[in-house]
């Protein structure tokens, strides 16, 4: 191809017409330009009609690299054509930088692509409405195919440009070892979040909470180096990921259940009535649309307290909802306190008897 146009340079380019091929040059290059963004207009407003997303995504990045292309071919064209009439050194010397420009605009396009492809599988839904697929891991794939796009990239243009590559990479290795040792903090955060994209004790928009250290809150983010968590008080706590590797992290968001754990005291006065109030809680709970009766269910005596012969609720809800859980948990305490005073018992509060002997003592002589 390139002896072709060698050839077709000599026989036709001279001091007089090489003007005229470059006006034909950017002529050319404009029409296909103006002809390559029609074509794919009216391609993807064909291919937004159809379920495939995939041939979606590969139109949207290839739109702005084959512009790119266009021009560029038509550069390098134009440059030939005035470098072999005028003979400027300074054409020859920047040559490597035209095979540069294409591995860049190859870079470029993979990682549009990347993007998009990423955007397609944030946005797929199923039957019910929700993600198909887990965003923070989605993120972290994408992520590391495009780093890979990067250094690929750069390495092969370094290797066009005439650096050996096998001498970058010894570089690096040992560039690596003393950057390792000076950043050993940053690496420490990136394994930490490269662990938690793979084991996913949690994700994004999950509430967690570390007993080691005063950690809870949602999780907005989760990046390379830091996690971000929105605290129940809409402060921002930005925490490292090396962290998450040293301490005990809780997600109650993947609770099953929630749990009611009660104690009710009844006075003395009302001891005979105890066992028909546990009897008839111990109903209500069993018939209780949103408790949960697979899950361990108890209503028991338990001690007798200074003030009162205490009782105790322990059942599990079948909402994790944090907000509606109480709503169910003040409506079984009322329905508990409803039965007590059905049975003509009062729940006790802390008293104190005074014992008065009602002999009088005889004055000490």
């Amino acid at each position: 191809m390139n002896d072709l146009w060698s050839k077709t340079l000599s026989m036709t380019v001279t001091e007089d017409t090489w003007i005229v091929y470059v006006f034909l040059i950017v002529l050319i290059s404009l029409t296909l330009n103006f002809i390559q963004k029609r074509f794919l207009a009216k391609i993807h407003a064909k291919l937004l009609t159809t379920n495939n997303p995939w041939d979606d995504a590969l139109v949207l990045a290839a739109q702005k690299p084959l512009t790119w292309f266009i021009w560029l071919v038509g550069l390098i064209l134009s440059i030939d054509v005035i470098q072999y009439d005028n003979k400027v050194p300074v054409f020859e010397t920047i040559k490597p930088l035209q095979y540069v420009a294409f591995i860049l605009i190859l870079t470029i396009f993979l990682l549009r692509l990347t993007r998009e492809i990423e955007l397609v599988f944030k946005t797929s839904k199923d039957e019910e409405g929700s993600n198909k697929y887990e965003i923070a891991t989605v993120e972290a794939i994408s992520k590391l195919l495009r780093a890979s796009a990067i250094i690929t990239g750069v390495l092969v243009g370094l290797q066009t440009l005439g650096f050996s590559i096998s001498g970058v990479l010894a570089f690096g290795g040992i560039g690596g070892v003393a950057i390792g040792f000076a950043a050993k903090d940053l690496l420490a955060n990136f394994f930490g979040g490269l662990i938690i994209y793979l084991d996913r004790p949690f994700i994004i928009g999950d509430w967690i909470r570390s007993s080691d250290r005063e950690i809870e809150g949602i999780v907005e983010n989760i990046g390379w180096r830091l996690t971000t968590i929105r605290t129940f008080d809409k402060r921002p706590l930005y925490v490292p990921n090396s962290v998450f590797s040293n301490i005990s992290v809780e997600n109650p968001s993947r609770m099953s259940n929630r749990r009611i754990y009660e104690t009710i005291g009844v006075r003395y006065d009302d001891s005979q009535k105890i066992p028909a109030i546990i009897k008839d809680v111990r109903d209500m709970l069993e018939t209780h649309a949103e408790i949960d009766n697979t899950q361990t269910l108890i209503v028991n005596f338990n001690q007798f307290a200074p003030s009162s012969m205490d009782f105790f609720i322990y059942v599990f809800t079948k909402t994790t909802e944090w907000v509606y859980f109480h709503e169910v948990k003040q409506d079984v305490l009322l329905k508990v306190l409803e039965i007590v005073s059905k049975h003509g018992a009062e729940v006790a509060f802390p008293t104190s008897t005074l014992h008065i002997d009602s002999q009088k003592s005889e004055p000490v002589l």
